[in-house]
């Protein structure tokens, strides 16, 4: 039997991840999907209980209360909504990464580079978007959002924005971009940023000429890898950017007008271990709307 697809949110209790399910609540309707919120609670070692103000009996039991006052919360601005809460036992990116692959998307909350840590921002909100296979969306608490008063907080008529790498498009990169503003109605801006060729750097000029050529191959170029996904999705505005310029400051730059970042993440299964990529780990610190991160071969 198949399992139902939802929207999980991954919650501890900070502001960011009341935002992350605020968020997942108004994307679960959009898809006309079920919430599923998601607490993963790491018992403490006995010695550790003992040193702690909360035992381990009472850690638990407050615990327990972020996922059923989330659920109650988002309830009373969302009666209509499809809900169901779950508390999980283990380590938060191992809980995590196993709730994503059963999500169509997992939604987590993270501050970028301000604020005090929790768990779920920082390194476990890294290690499971490296980890999973399935797109994880990662949303950031501002005045907006942050305050009790949500009714403004909703801001999907902004653009969604698509970062490109034209040398490798990927489909699903694409389709989810282009999918994301047809369900909110919304443009969708299309950046591709270029940097100068490596002499460059080193004092050498670039003249106009040569500058003006690798903007029109670059448009060129741009244009040719959303044709395509144009035509599957005609009711889509589309605009295009294709700017001389580092690809993750023109996308932190275009993230303060969007209702959505859309980046990828080349799926790699090395021995090594996983990693981001320094673009999309650039844009996931410092871009100011929620990214989605779309995982592709």
């Amino acid at each position: 039997m198949l399992m139902p697809r939802t929207i999980t949110v991954g919650l501890d209790g900070s502001p960011e991840s009341r935002c992350a399910a605020e968020w997942a609540a108004r994307e679960a309707k959009l898809r006309g999907l079920p919430v599923k919120l998601v607490h993963a609670w790491e018992p403490m070692s006995e010695p550790v209980a003992l040193v702690q103000l909360l035992g381990a009996e009472t850690h638990q039991h407050w615990t327990e209360r972020i996922p059923r006052e989330t659920a109650e919360n988002l309830r009373q601005r969302h009666p209509d909504l499809d809900m169901t809460t779950e508390q999980l036992t283990g380590r938060p990116a191992e809980v995590l990464t196993r709730a994503a692959q059963d999500a169509e998307l997992l939604v987590l909350g993270s501050r970028g580079l301000s604020g005090i840590g929790g768990f779920l921002i920082g390194s476990v909100g890294l290690a499971v978007v490296a980890r999973t296979d399935h797109p994880v969306v990662l949303v950031r608490a501002d005045e907006q959002t942050s305050g009790k008063d949500r009714k403004d907080a909703d801001t999907s008529h902004r653009p969604v924005v698509l970062g490109v790498d034209i040398t490798e498009p990927h489909d699903a990169l694409m389709e989810f971009a282009f999918d994301a503003a047809a369900r909110r109605k919304a443009p969708l801006r299309a950046v591709h940023g270029w940097n100068p060729p490596p002499y460059y750097a080193y004092g050498m000029t670039l003249d106009a000429g040569a500058h003006l050529a690798l903007a029109e191959s670059g448009a060129a170029a741009l244009t040719e890898a959303l044709r395509p996904w144009r035509e599957k999705f005609p009711d889509v505005e589309v605009v295009e950017e294709c700017r001389c310029g580092s690809p993750a400051a023109l996308l932190i730059e275009a993230s303060r007008q969007a209702s959505l970042v859309v980046v990828g993440r080349r799926i790699r299964r090395a021995a090594v271990g996983t990693r981001i990529g320094p673009f999309t780990h650039a844009v996931l610190h410092h871009a100011t709307a929620p990214v989605a991160v779309i995982p592709h071969d």
